[in-house]
């Protein structure tokens, strides 16, 4: 929880920084186009975000439930709207998945199979992820929407690069049990060496125990692709609706902007291609940078900087306010299934 604290101020610092640089040359135009955007097309975009999140619990749910028959859609949303609040104040969203894990094992879930979940999930998230930005990179291709920089076309590529590899790392985990028993191994004769564990048959007996029922419920997949087919279709449109909310946020403030979905969603895309890798909570200052140059194809001076400090409110910070306050209420079950 301390550490919680310190990043929550580690992300209010770098706002009040990002809010300065935005206003600080058009202030007066930026603060009237806020006072007279259409508050319908903003209420739309809360909408939008609030659907995403329901699509990313289904997705999580639909897997749940293949380990704990009584699971609960609104515990699983619950969790999912929890998790906006870790991933938003950590770097690289690293905070959300452990307290998916935690929430998961206080809702009954036990410890291995709650990893497998997040693991899977995630997996179907980068897929999704991975699909749509091939996409974009066609639409780019096909339409040639943006003249990007050198350093904006190498970070679009790195993005890719990573997210792929991501991917790739996350499926060999789940099924490759000989890579993880010679990691758990080593880590183990390393704890050894450090004096930090005493009994070693114990902990390898816990250490393979655990192995052998992360790789078991690992396969689930396999077994059922309707499975694999479901929560992947709930992530691959939780990302689009997702990547639409800029779309309404630029019509809030004109609605005569020659704007088009397949151009909000690829600009999108290749926004969270990059921001994705930013060591900062919440991707700050290259997802900015990222909106600032792909939108500013289709839209300039103060109304561009005005969708963006909407855009970020509703996908991110809305998210760490409502998931924080969300925290508060959790309650879990111990009762292992």
């Amino acid at each position: 929880m301390k550490n919680a604290k310190r990043n929550t101020f580690i992300v209010l610092l770098i706002t009040i920084i990002i809010l300065f640089f935005v206003l600080k040359d058009d202030y007066d135009n930026i603060v009237n186009n806020l006072l007279l955007a259409n508050k319908f097309y903003i209420l739309i975009g809360v909408v939008l975000i609030f659907i995403y999140w329901l699509l990313r619990s289904l997705c999580l749910y639909v897997i749940v439930k293949e380990y704990n028959p009584n699971a609960k859609f609104k515990k699983m949303l619950h969790q999912t709207v929890i998790t906006q609040f870790f991933n938003g104040i950590t770097p690289f969203s690293t905070g959300g998945q452990p307290m998916q894990v935690y929430m998961l094992k206080k809702s009954g879930v036990r410890i291995a199979s709650a990893t497998n979940i997040i693991v899977q999930d995630f997996i179907m998230y980068q897929l999704a992820l991975i699909i749509i930005g091939i996409f974009a990179l066609f639409v780019n291709w096909y339409y040639h929407l943006f003249t990007v920089s050198a350093i904006l076309k190498s970070l679009i590529i790195l993005g890719f690069i990573i997210n792929i590899l991501v991917g790739l790392g996350l499926i060999f985990i789940s099924f490759s049990k000989k890579f993880n028993n010679f990691i758990g191994n080593l880590i183990i004769k390393c704890c050894l060496k450090l004096k930090i564990i005493k009994n070693k048959d114990n902990v390898i007996a816990k250490w393979e125990d655990k192995l052998s029922e992360f790789h078991t419920s690992a396969r689930l997949f396999k077994k059922k692709k309707m499975l694999f087919f479901k929560s992947f279709l709930y992530c691959l449109l939780a990302l689009i609706i997702f990547y639409t909310i800029p779309f309404f946020v630029f019509l809030s403030f004109d609605s005569s902007l020659a704007i088009s979905i397949p151009k909000i969603i690829t600009a999108s895309a290749f926004v969270l291609i990059i921001g994705n890798f930013v060591p900062i909570p919440g991707g700050s200052g290259g997802i900015e940078y990222g909106f600032l140059k792909f939108f500013g194809a289709f839209v300039s001076n103060s109304i561009l900087l005005s969708a963006l400090i909407v855009w970020r409110f509703i996908t991110y910070y809305l998210g760490i306010i409502i998931g924080g306050i969300s925290l508060g209420f959790f309650r879990g079950d111990e009762k292992k299934v």
